[in-house]
Parts: C-alpha cells; structure tokens; sequence
C-alpha cells in the first residue's frame, strides 16, 4: 500500500444454485488466498451467494435466511483478514418489504455498507424486475437496516474511505449500473471515490467480451479510477444462457489484468496516489453538484508495502508492441510534419534550413522537413540541409550526412567551420588545447549562426533538432543548437527518435534502398555531439557515457513530468522495469543526474522556440510546463539522500 500501490482482486467462485453454505465457504476460501497474496480490496460476482439464476426461488424465504446466513460464516471466517471485500446477495428490506439486489462491503467481521442495485434490467434474457426493487428513484431505499446482527446503511450512494491511506476510497456498483446512460459510479468517483467494484453476472454472447472490455476500460478513464469487474461463472445455471467468468481490472483506461473462462482470483494493482494526481491536475474534474447525497464509512487498514505484479514498461514512450509502435510512429511523423507545414505556409518561408551532423536527431529533423514539403507539395531542393564539420566531425558521420542528403533530394551545403572557430578562439583569447565547455560551445554557436544566416539569405526558416529528452536535460548549448525558428522534435523523447527513424528506414526499405542503409548506419553510430576532437578517426565523445543512459532518463522524465512522482517511487518502478539490466545503485546514481540536471538547466526551457507538442510529455514554457528558472531541487535532493 505504500507508494499508492493498493492489491485489488475480482474473484470469481465455483457456485451451486442456491447452496449458500457451500458459496459461503468458496468465497471465504478466495478471500484467503487472496489474503496470501496480499490483496487489500476484492469483489465477488452480483449475487454470488445464492447464485444469479436463482429465478423464482428469489422468494423463498430459505434462500433470502440462507444467504444471511452464509454471510455471517464469512464475516467470522474472515474477521481477521485485513482486506475490504464486496460479495454479491439479495437483501430484503423489513421496512417497506422489497428485495434488493445488493453487494455487502465487509472488513473485519464488520458489515461496512450494504450497495443496493440501482439500474434492474428487465430486457432479453434478463427479468430482475420480477424479483428486485431499484435502490434509486421513487421507492428507493437509504437508510439502516439489521443485517446478519448488525445495524447497517442501505444504499446506493456510498464510498467506503481508508483512514490510514487518504487516496483509498472505494465506490461499488452492479452490473447493469454500468450499461446505464448515467451510471452510479460517476458520482461515487466524483465524491472521491479511486477504486470502483462492479459486481455482475453477464452472460457470454458472441463479441459482448469486447463490449465489455470497452465499457470496464472506459469507464476507468473517463472517471480517473481504478475499476475492478468480476463477473459470475462456473455453477450458474445454464438452462438457457451461460457466464465465463471474464473479470477485467483497469486503471484510467488501462487494462490492467483480464481473465475468461476461469475461476479464481484476477490480481493486479491499482496506484490511487497516481490516479488522485491526475484528477488534481485536471482542473474539469469537479466534485458533483446537485447530485445524490453520498454517505461515507470509514475503515482502517495496516500500510504495507505492495508486491508489484503489475507490468512496467521501461520505455513508457514507445509502445512495446509492434502493431502499436508503427502507429505511433505514423502519427507522431505526421503531426510534427502538420506543425511545420503550417510554420511555413504562415510565414511565407522559402526554404527550410537544417543542420545535419548525420546524428539521430539531426536525421529525424530532415525526416519531418522532407514530409512537411511533400504535404505542402514543394520541392525537396528547398530543403537546404547544411553540414558543418569541425575538430570532432568524423568520417563516417559526414558522409551520411551527405547521403542522407543527396537520398532526400536537398540542397546540401558543406560549411567547414573551422576556421571561423579558431578565428573566434583567437579573438577572445582561448587555447586550442583547452577543451573545456567554451571549446564545445563555441562550436555549437557558430553552427548556429551559420544556419541563421543561411535562412536569411534564402528567405527560410531554421529548423531545430534538438528532443525532448536533451531539453530535459539541459543537453544543449545556450543559443547554440538550442535555438532555432521552429524546433519539430522538442516534443519527441530520445527513445522514440530511434523508433520514428527505423519506422522511416523499414518503410523505405524497398522503395530506396540506399536511404534505408543510410538511416540504419546513423541507428548505429553512438549518440554525440561531436564536439571534442576524434580519436583516431572514431567517436571520442559519447553522450550517454556523461549523462547517462537516455532510455532512463525517459523513464524519469515521464514519470517525474506526466505523473509527479518523487524520487522514491521513480526508483522503485525503475528497479522492476529494468531488472536485470540496471543495478539499484546505477539506478539511483543517473536518478540524482537527471534531478540536479532538470532543476538547474530549466533557464534554457524558459526560452525554448516554438515547436509541437506530440505525446502527453511536453516542456514548452508556453504549454504543459511552467517552472521558474530558479527553483530549487533541495526537497528531491534530500529524499534522494535517504534512498
């Protein structure tokens, strides 16, 4: 539970028809082994303990005393389980002689709330409106009943709050509630409620499991919440329709775990700390006004921490699956190729002016220009790619720059700045053998300037090659190549600049294949800036090697942006996501880079060009991220000192 991490179970019970001792000591059973496996909130299916289809035999006397019943064999089997669970059964209502169809919230031997049913479907196959009461409306019901020895609430319209852990609230609704066109759970969720049960029995009919898989996954993104669905399976009766017990557990749109055809427990966790963040920054997510009163019982719970089953993706930029990875990448090339077509058509540009060292980024620039002229049906010599070798340019990434260029079709200038350099070095008086920052930074201005007057003397605009994840870290040179008239991948992050590139080289494998092999040596070469002289004739300066690698700097870049988590969770979700591949300790040595980094290079994101926005993670002063230049790391730096 610490971290946000909550371990929620749907638990799906072999039944028999109306033997509520037999259910009673199945569901128990479950609860136990979820209890082993540290789950702290489960649900049961809609009227587990007698069974959905019990028909008629809903007016029985014996089934409604039996399902009381065996309720009571599972608050004493369970009074020691510190866990909140929701168990389907109908309850009869002395005061105005109804039966509801109803889910017992339970922890600790103790009864916390009785849910009723709201929305009865009496369509199709389904006819509870024979047998149940709606909670809601006229006729309905909320008030304290005596159940199983206990004085209860009977409602629809509650949330049952953790005391020790503020973000734990759970909301339950019951099946047909979420086919309706207004669903309860939206005012639970909006009163604060992070985790939603739904207890159902729908039947299996062809392509119903992929509606339903719609309906569970959003739902939870539309409310900002964890949903929990458990439905009925085996032991239903299947006189006429048949359950597969096809639980689903999603968080914000996420499907998280899925099972069908099975019984037992679907186990995932829910991370309430990252899904009350979310509705924080979301300032449309409202508390509900006019809206049903909603009580609220409160439960306490030991924090522990939560064994993590869940998947974490170490590239949470890029999509881990093929299928998924190529569309992303289509999209992601066309809406920055959209932004400048339009930079060009407002402007009246005539040219567009690239930098290009043969290096990803550079590589992925002239990408999108060249698409963005194809879009705008213009020339691909208007693209004026423009290399400028200095002390550290090597062979091999001039003459890709070169190819790249001539494959593309552009007008391709070679500048040797050199000379400019040392001229400059001499006028402010630095040694050539002084290959400090002035030495790199020199160079990256010059470069700058040359592409500036380029443009002017060709009526064009200077396109920006540096990402997202350089501007995260400061990994740009002061007015150097960190500024440009319009910057195409200040929204893209470095590990999705590799995938965007070897989506092109694959796409235009067979269409030209000396570009393909062009943009499959530039994949190979190691990311530099290429601004410290070669040694012997190869790469001297590597950019990972002083930074740090940049597949974990995205990752807390994405989790530190998108979600604000501190540094302790970041380096526990960086530990399971790369497991094996990094150490803790390197872990937490580029977590402190990527901190002291981010806080003190910010001045440089104060000022950035336009450019963008193509992912949930953008640093634009202008857009998602407003920081002062001046803020201080002490508070990350201090809790990254107790790690």
């Amino acid at each position: 539970m610490k971290d946000g991490f909550v371990t929620v179970a749907a638990a799906t019970p072999k039944i028999r028809v109306a033997d509520c001792r037999y259910n009673a000591e199945q569901i128990f059973t479950l609860m136990r082994q979820a209890d082993q496996q540290g789950v702290k909130v489960m649900a049961f299916p809609e009227l587990c303990l007698t069974g959905y289809t019990c028909g008629d035999l809903f007016l029985q006397d014996s089934l409604l005393r039996g399902a009381e019943e065996g309720l009571k064999t599972i608050l004493e089997a369970t009074r020691n389980l510190d866990m909140v669970a929701a168990i389907g059964l109908p309850v009869r209502d002395k005061w105005n002689n109804k039966l509801y169809n109803c889910a017992a919230v339970i922890h600790k031997g103790e009864i916390l709330g009785l849910v009723a049913k709201t929305y009865i479907p009496n369509y199709g196959e389904f006819y509870e409106q024979r047998w149940f009461a709606s909670s809601g409306g006229p006729g309905g019901v909320d008030h304290m009943v005596a159940f199983c020895g206990q004085d209860v609430n009977l409602s629809s319209n509650g949330v049952f709050a953790c005391t020790s852990m503020e973000n734990l609230v759970v909301g339950v609704e019951i099946c047909e509630d979420l086919w309706a066109p207004e669903p309860p759970s939206g005012a639970l969720a909006r009163q604060g409620a992070t985790i939603i049960l739904n207890l159902s029995a729908s039947n299996e009919t062809v392509g119903k499991a992929a509606y339903r898989r719609s309906l569970v996954t959003g739902q939870a993104g539309r409310l900002v919440c964890g949903y929990v669905y458990v439905n009925a399976g085996e032991g239903e009766s299947t006189t006429d329709l048949v359950f597969a017990g096809h639980n689903l557990i999603a968080e914000n749109g996420t499907l998280l775990a899925e099972r069908r055809f099975a019984t037992g427990l679907t186990v995932s966790e829910i991370d309430v700390d990252k899904l009350a963040a979310e509705r924080r920054r979301m300032n449309t997510y409202t508390a509900a006004e006019n809206g049903p009163e909603i009580w609220r019982v409160h439960f306490d719970m030991d924090l522990t921490t939560t064994r993590l089953s869940r998947h974490v993706s170490p590239t949470p930029f890029v999509p881990e699956d093929e299928e998924s990875r190529s569309q992303r990448c289509s999209e992601i090339l066309c809406v920055a190729a959209l932004g400048l077509k339009q930079r060009m058509e407002h402007t009246g540009a005539k040219t567009a002016v690239v930098g290009l060292s043969g290096g990803l980024d550079s590589t992925l620039a002239v990408l999108i220009t060249a698409l963005a002229m194809q879009m705008l049906d213009r020339p691909a010599e208007d693209i004026i790619a423009v290399t400028m070798p200095c002390f550290g340019t090597t062979d091999r990434t001039k003459s890709n720059a070169v190819l790249l260029a001539e494959r593309l079709g552009c007008t391709l200038r070679t500048v040797d700045i050199s000379g400019s350099v040392r001229s400059h070095f001499k006028d402010i008086g630095h040694d050539m053998d002084d290959h400090s920052v002035t030495f790199e930074n020199g160079q990256a201005r010059e470069r700058t300037q040359v592409l500036m007057d380029v443009a002017n003397s060709t009526g064009g605009l200077v396109i920006g090659t540096g990402d997202l994840s350089e501007l995260a870290l400061g990994w740009c040179t002061y007015n150097g190549d960190h500024m440009s008239n319009y910057a195409v991948n200040a929204g893209i992050p470095k590990t999705l600049v590799r995938h965007l590139v070897s989506f092109i080289s694959d796409d235009k494998e067979a269409e030209d294949p000396k570009l393909s092999t062009v943009l499959d040596d530039i994949l190979d070469t190691p990311v530099s800036p290429e601004l410290l002289p070669a040694v012997q004739g190869e790469i001297s300066q590597k950019t990972e090697d002083l930074v740090g690698p940049y597949e974990l700097h995205d990752f807390f870049l994405y989790y530190a942006v998108r979600w604000g988590f501190g540094p302790g969770k970041i380096l526990r979700l960086a530990e399971r996501a790369f497991a094996g591949k990094y150490e803790r300790e390197i872990i937490l040595k580029w977590l402190k880079r990527f901190y002291g980094r981010f806080f003190s290079q910010q001045f440089k994101r104060s000022c950035l060009p336009d450019g963008p926005k193509v992912g949930s993670v953008a640093l634009s002063p202008r857009g998602d991220w407003r920081m002062p230049s001046d803020a201080s790391a002490a508070l990350w730096m201090a809790e990254l000192e107790t790690l």
